[in-house]
């Protein structure tokens, strides 16, 4: 008796457990599907190893790997300094947007990219214009021309820029064609010349247009205005990316181009108050924007207002969402020089925000998830700092 008691109750517990054990994996299975951004921001929480305090980026080293039929990767670039990185996959497809900011980033970014990008290879890479915290990486020795191979690339069709790095640049992508590349810029694409296309199939899924606007055939005051314009289409959702265009470039793409509403908008110029206006953001009505910047860095911006994002942005874009995402930030004051003038300056190192930001696109949602957190700007500590909050904001708290 005493045997069959012990069978038993042996039986018993292992019922139990499984019973424990499924109910657990469907609880997960729910949370994940039908709560996928509150699930992820507790995952990261537990196993991120990133540590905003330190004021040293180590994103690129422990990312969260995420994998989705597009995914939208706005990178860390592990520096104060304003810059744009930007790795998307589209099925088995791999592509990258720009690579700045410095050529010190590459360190933060390569150990990123490796962790997507494993055969080595970019099927495509698209550079918006020709300065320098859109090329760093690829202009510098060590950078993505000499790490990766790379198919396809898409840049600029002019550029008045006489710098070093842009001649440098230019060297590196002759060599990069030299090797087997293929080589065209935006006007040709938009032309359809050269054995250029408009729209590229990235994925079954998922496509690239090239959209056309006056300054890549009419020379522009600013290289910002030079800038690649592009929107991928997955699905019914679309997603805009315009470098760095300007006023005058934004009101020629509305003009040139039939844009669609937008899920995503990268917004123009890192959040300037010359990008991202009304002409543009009153026709592609965007829910989600990234804002690949350093808020609050002195490097652009004379004054705490005109630090990226702008105030004058911030108050353009809340007429349309507040689902707002900022990679990083860093302190400022205001400090008197030997003349007696006020000047901005840095205080202490810089910090993540969101981190490297992911938003992802599948048959059923979209989702952002970030490797620090998911906080919108509006409620970070650096924004109840240094920026108003609109009254659209305010309405919707």
């Amino acid at each position: 008796m005493a045997k069959k008691r012990h069978s038993k109750l042996k039986i018993t517990i292992a019922l139990t457990l499984a019973i424990i054990l499924i109910v657990l994996a469907v609880l997960g299975w729910y949370m994940y599907t039908y709560h996928n951004e509150t699930f992820m921001e507790y995952y990261n929480m537990l196993f991120s190893q990133e540590d905003a305090d330190k004021g040293k980026s180590e994103t690129g080293k422990t990312p969260v790997v995420i994998e989705g039929e597009l995914s939208i990767h706005f990178l860390d670039l592990g520096n104060s300094s304003p810059g744009d990185c930007i790795y998307i996959k589209a099925g088995d497809t791999d592509m990258l947007v720009d690579a700045g900011s410095t050529a010190g980033s590459m360190e933060t970014i390569g150990a990123y990219l490796d962790n997507y990008v494993t055969d080595g290879v970019f099927e495509y890479v698209v550079v918006t214009h020709s300065d320098l915290d859109h090329i760093a990486c690829f202009q510098s020795d060590g950078g993505i021309f000499d790490t990766y191979e790379c198919e396809i690339i898409i840049d600029f069709p002019q550029s008045g820029s006489t710098s070093k790095a842009y001649a440098n640049y230019l060297k590196k992508r002759e060599a990069e064609v030299a090797a087997g590349a293929k080589h065209y810029t935006a006007l040709e694409c938009c032309n359809e010349t050269n054995g250029a296309s408009k729209v590229w199939n990235l994925s079954e899924d998922v496509t690239m247009t090239i959209l056309s606007h006056k300054f890549y055939k009419t020379k522009a005051s600013d290289e910002n205005n030079n800038s690649v314009c592009f929107m991928l289409t997955h699905g019914e959702r679309n997603f805009l990316f315009t470098g760095d265009l300007e006023k005058e470039g934004e009101l020629s793409l509305v003009e040139e181009n039939t844009l669609p509403e937008v899920v995503l908008f990268k917004a123009g110029h890192h959040g300037s108050p010359t990008s991202s206006n009304e002409e543009l953001l009153s026709v592609i009505k965007p829910q989600i924007v990234c804002v690949s910047c350093c808020a609050g860095s002195p490097k652009h911006g004379k004054s705490m207002p005109t630090t990226f994002p702008t105030q004058v942005m911030i108050d353009r874009i809340a007429k349309y969402t507040d689902r707002v995402y900022v990679p990083s930030a860093i302190n400022s004051r205001y400090v008197t020089d030997e003349d007696g003038k006020q000047k901005l300056e840095a205080v202490g190192d810089y910090y993540l925000l969101n981190g490297n930001i992911v938003v992802l696109s599948d048959e059923e949602k979209v989702t952002v998830n970030c490797s620090n957190n998911n906080s919108l700007l509006k409620d970070t500590d650096w924004f109840k700092e240094y920026r108003d909050t609109p009254s659209e904001w305010e309405k919707a708290a």
